[in-house]
């Protein structure tokens, strides 16, 4: 390191070596970036501070703020110094540099494009660039203002940026000229832009063809056309062949037709005709060759017309007797093959033999014809596609930074395209509850209790017109040509299911498109899902609905059609967003399914319906934020009645051990049921601790089933007086026989894998998808055993309803 200059941000230098320049963070004693760079002169920061300008003996370096190489050019000549344009219009703020030899003016563009702007008298050295002004200073250390037009900076600054409507407000409005900036323009892939600025009929016909405007290069065309003409020279057949291929690629017969006649191509004109179904002018081509006595275009005409007349005809009057003989004779021209039989006979000839030299025992020999057209004369079916602003002046916008850069004026800034909406961060309403899960609880009678059982018997004493076209003039003669020849090539579309990935972050579009492997992405960063043999049912399901299967005509496959779900008001384009086949419909029957399951006992069917809707949510999509709110409402349902089922199913396995039974029929009680559901828990808890004699805990219980609003109902008329009786006997006995590891007054939740309690500050982890809560850190990174697929104790952003 031999020198050091300025970083450009408080705490940082730049350090000079001998062939690079290293970025250094003083405070962390850090190196952020390093660039080559030989013979380093200055470093030179954009106001902003995003860019520097590295000043070295024979070139410029330009890099961001990081020391990433942005450009880099070089000059025959040693730089003297340089600055950053600080104009507050014209768009060139922090993004030109201007720079000085011993006599020139120069600039560089970020992108990498330079130019020379003027030459200079005597050395200066740029201090400041403001608009078309360079403040700058001598050898004499006098100061200086250098007028400079950085017209051509500021147009390829725009074209780099995009900036079209400046683009061509500066080609209407600048004095912009020269091979060089046409060739620039050219080696950008902007044709388009270059031909408003040529006149020269040659060059205006190879831009044309370039940017495929075959209405400017039938202009030129004509142009050299006459041109050649004034100058006494042969009309250029090159022209019309280049101008007939563009054409013929854009499927612009009409123009094909024109050149070809330009060049007196008749053979191409007449294979044109023939596939273009013009039959009334191939008869002209026919008649054309016949003046001119062309023997092969009276043959091929004849041919590909299908009149077999005019063939023997032909062969007739060139000398080939013995195929006019057979062509006569295989097509059934009995008169003419009779007059040629006596022809060739008469020159000591014979026609015996000449058939069989042609193959025998064909059978069903025919007219040899050129197929029907279907369509005549119109060319090949193209988009109208509206001008861009690069192609037609009339919809070039003035910038308004360009017109305050040439008005001499001052703005402080540009308007905002788009403004924020009203009530953009007001306060989200109150999401309701959803009033299809929510429903009375005499949705939930199905009748007698199933498999429930009566746990109290054994207590004892206490018992979504078309436009017309235009009729075409099918007798138009040969030289008419429509004024309809322009074409332009319609923008390549998009797939829909790369419409459908780009425009979602729901892993149910990303599934529809067939993107499978971003779709398990996606879901394992949401809601951390790992076990995707759970899911690949119903992610089978979403991608097979989102296509419809349209038959072809016979023959043919068919066609393959998208579904897509915001189409109502018209074809989306590319915003397009596939329809998914599970709809909120479909999880709440599945949740009635548990429901009904549930409450006839059926706990495997149950189990299973409230599995298949925890499958089913990651890959629905809600419309609104209500429904979203609901679907993560069905969410917790599921978790707790498969947590129920699964405690009721433990139960069962420890039913002859008193404590164990008696607390898992506790938690059992403590899941969020709906209230005719908690009623049997309640009920089923209440029994087992009243046998085993935990008078606490059956006195808890039934104060809990008393106070439920379904026991003031007649149908329950019996369970109220038999909790009434299990509540004074427990009040008077008023002790548990065993000692429980459960608590109702204190506040907990249950352990989804050992169904114990989990208490208030004790260390848990969670499901990032259903929310089943682990005590400790033993299923951390383990897959959830209610969800059966995510992966516990990974911190996610949540469940992604809508797209």
């Amino acid at each position: 390191v031999d020198g050091i200059l300025e970083g450009g941000a408080s705490g940082r230098i730049i350090m000079r070596a001998e062939d690079r320049a290293i970025l250094f963070e003083v405070q962390s004693r850090r190196v952020l970036g390093e660039i080559t760079a030989p013979k380093i002169k200055n470093v030179i920061w954009a106001p902003d501070g995003s860019k520097v300008a590295i000043i070295c003996k024979y070139g410029v370096v330009i890099a961001d703020r990081m020391l990433e190489q942005l450009c880099s050019i070089s000059d025959n000549v040693r730089i003297k110094s340089g600055a950053w344009d600080v104009s507050p219009t014209g768009g060139t703020a922090n993004q030109l540099f201007i720079y000085t030899t011993s006599n020139h003016v120069k600039y560089v563009l970020p992108s990498g494009d330079t130019g020379t702007i003027r030459t200079l008298d005597n050395p200066l050295y740029a201090m400041r660039v403001v608009k078309d002004q360079l403040f700058c200073l001598d050898r004499e250390s006098r100061p200086r203002v250098v007028s400079i037009d950085s017209t051509e900076a500021r147009f390829k600054l725009a074209l780099a940026n995009k900036r079209y409507g400046q683009v061509m407000h500066m080609v209407r409005h600048s004095r912009l000229c020269g091979r060089a900036i046409v060739a620039y323009l050219q080696s950008k892939g902007f044709p388009e832009v270059a031909l408003h600025f040529v006149r020269e009929p040659r060059t205006r016909f190879r831009l044309a063809l370039a940017c495929g405007n075959i209405e400017a290069a039938m202009e030129s065309a004509f142009a050299l056309e006459q041109q050649n003409e004034n100058e006494g020279k042969e009309s250029g057949r090159d022209v019309w062949g280049e101008l007939g291929c563009e054409a013929l690629r854009q499927g612009n017969h009409q123009v094909v037709e024109m050149s070809y006649q330009r060049t007196k191509d008749f053979d191409r004109l007449s294979f044109l005709y023939l596939i273009t179904g013009d039959t009334e002018k191939l008869r002209k081509m026919l008649k054309i060759s016949n003046m001119r006595q062309d023997i092969m275009g009276r043959y091929h005409n004849a041919l590909l017309l299908g009149d077999v007349t005019e063939r023997v005809q032909v062969l007739e009057q060139s000398g080939n007797l013995p195929l006019a003989y057979i062509c006569a004779v295989m097509h059934g021209l009995s008169d003419d093959a009779e007059r040629i039989k006596i022809a060739i006979e008469t020159n000591d000839g014979s026609v015996e033999g000449l058939l069989e030299k042609i193959g025998s025992g064909r059978n069903g020999q025919c007219l040899l014809q050129p197929p029907t057209p279907i369509v005549r004369k119109s060319n090949w079916p193209t988009l109208e596609v509206q001008k861009t602003t690069l192609e037609d002046l009339s919809l070039a916008q003035p910038d308004p930074e360009e017109e305050a850069y040439n008005e001499g004026g001052q703005i402080d800034g540009i308007a905002a395209t788009t403004e924020w909406e009203e009530g953009g961060f007001d306060d989200a309403e109150d999401v309701p509850k959803s009033s299809a899960i929510a429903a009375d609880d005499d949705d939930y009678d199905f009748g007698d209790d199933g498999d429930w059982g009566d746990d109290l018997d054994d207590l004892g004493d206490l018992g979504e017109q078309e436009v017309p076209k235009p009729p075409i003039n099918e007798m138009a003669g040969l030289q008419e040509v429509s004024d309809d020849a322009t074409f332009q090539m319609p923008a390549a579309g998009r797939p829909p299911a790369g419409c459908w990935v780009a425009n979602s972050s729901h892993a149910a579009d990303h599934i529809a498109a067939g993107g499978a492997t971003s779709a398990m992405q996606l879901l394992n960063r949401q809601i951390a899902a790992s076990d995707f043999h759970v899911l690949k049912d119903m992610m089978i399901d979403c991608y097979l609905g989102s296509m419809l299967s349209v038959p072809g005509v016979p023959g043919s496959p068919g066609l393959n059609m998208p579904l897509l779900r915001n189409d109502s008001s018209g074809h989306p384009g590319s915003d397009s967003l596939p329809r998914t086949s599970v709809k909120m419909k479909t999880l709440i029957n599945g949740i009635k399914n548990g429901y009904r399951a549930f409450q006839g006992g059926k706990f495997n069917d149950s189990k299973a319906a409230f599995q298949k809707v925890l499958t089913q949510i990651p890959l629905v999509v809600t419309d609104t934020k209500v429904e979203g709110s609901e679907m993560k409402e069905m969410l917790e349902i599921c978790r707790e009645y498969i947590t129920a089922i699964r405690i009721k199913s433990a139960m069962a396995d420890v039913a002859q051990d008193p404590v164990r039974s008696t607390e898992l029929a506790a938690y059992f009680s403590h899941c969020n049921l709906q209230p005719v559901h908690l009623l049997l828990a309640l009920r089923s808890a209440m029994g087992v601790a009243f046998k085993h004699k935990n008078y606490i805990a059956a006195a808890g219980f039934a104060r809990r089933l008393l106070e439920l609003p379904d026991m003031n109902s007649e149908r329950n008329a019996d369970l109220r007086v038999k909790a009434t009786k299990v509540l004074q006997k427990s009040e008077q006995m008023a002790r548990n026989e065993h000692e429980l590891a459960y608590d109702e007054s204190t506040s907990f939740t249950i352990d989804c894998e050992k169904f114990t309690a989990i208490k208030a500050g004790t260390v848990s982890i969670k499901c990032p998808y259903c929310g089943s809560n682990y005590e400790g850190d033993g299923m951390k990174n383990k897959v959830c055993r209610t969800c059966s697929f995510a992966t516990v104790g990974v911190q996610t952003i949540g469940l992604v309803t809508g797209s």
